[in-house]
């Protein structure tokens, strides 16, 4: 992840300024202006982490926006450790040497990022490690937060997982919406091999085996199994094999950790949870802060 994007720096950037962060009455009120501290950033449970970087990312970010900071920081964490490590509880992620009143006025801003950022590492971590050993592969989707998916997606890679489309113009999926205003599977796909861009790949959403077959016949490159049953999705990737061997398979649709393993175990190549970005449980971290 590149930390100095123009686009992350725009996010983290605007964290901070929808926290008022430069004008922190509180840390302005109490805290000597020439006051250094130390902050030890810790996890309290056993997760993945991500985010790391964006720790140097915010302070950087907070200096350019108040010009009266006195001091620059210092970010120190282990080698060992960086995006994408399982961490235990109790761990240091890092520890930052900066101006006190610096330190509390990013502290909320840097544990909302790291916490939602390896909350969903966590998450993918544990959709990884549960279909571990067959061919399946763990996906996103587009229901991320709005303005955050390009880091809600990296958190997906640091746990493992793979990032569907990135957004509406990175590839064609005909969904029932699509199909319901086309007249149909047929003609949907018909429509989008005359007017897709080159090189788009073109995946088509069905419910059903009426809609199988049709995709199947009119040329679907790739195909999702929407809310299918295990069984459902099992006689499927069968007749898919037998009719159609180069085209993948994705089961999509009322998938938890509990019955991941058992879609996995279908045969399909790609398997697409929502929840991984749309309800992650934030990661229990902690900032404490002392004068250095």
């Amino acid at each position: 992840m590149d930390w100095h994007s123009r686009r992350i720096s725009a996010i983290l950037e605007h964290a901070l300024l929808e926290d008022h962060a430069t004008s922190d009455a509180t840390s302005r009120a109490c805290i000597d202006p020439q006051l250094r501290a130390t902050a030890t950033i810790t996890a309290k449970q056993d997760c993945v982490i991500a985010g790391v970087g964006a720790i140097s990312r915010i302070l950087e970010l907070y200096e350019r926006l108040d010009q009266h900071v006195i001091g620059h920081p210092e970010v120190i964490s282990h080698g060992e450790i960086f995006d994408g490590v399982r961490l235990r509880k109790g761990q240091v992620i890092a520890v930052v040497r900066h101006n006190a009143r610096v330190l509390l006025s990013c502290e909320r801003v840097t544990l909302n990022v790291l916490q939602r950022l390896s909350g969903i590492a966590t998450m993918t971590r544990k959709f990884v490690d549960a279909i571990q050993g067959t061919q399946a592969r763990i996906l996103d989707t587009r229901k991320t937060a709005p303005g955050l998916r390009v880091l809600d997606k990296y958190a997906v890679r640091c746990g493992g997982g793979h990032n569907h489309r990135l957004d509406l113009s990175d590839g064609v999926l005909i969904k029932n919406n699509h199909i319901a205003l086309a007249g149909g599977v047929a003609p949907a796909l018909q429509r989008v091999q005359q007017n897709r861009r080159e090189g788009l790949p073109i995946e088509v959403e069905v419910r059903n085996w009426a809609e199988l077959q049709e995709a199947l016949a009119n040329g679907a490159e790739r195909i999702m199994l929407d809310n299918m049953t295990v069984d459902e999705a099992r006689a499927s990737v069968e007749h898919i094999r037998k009719q159609a061997p180069k085209v993948t398979v994705e089961a999509s649709g009322g998938i938890r950790l509990e019955n991941v393993r058992a879609y996995a175990e279908t045969g399909v190549d790609y398997i697409s949870v929502g929840a991984l970005t749309h309800s992650p449980q934030a990661v229990d971290l902690s900032m404490k802060i002392i004068p250095a």
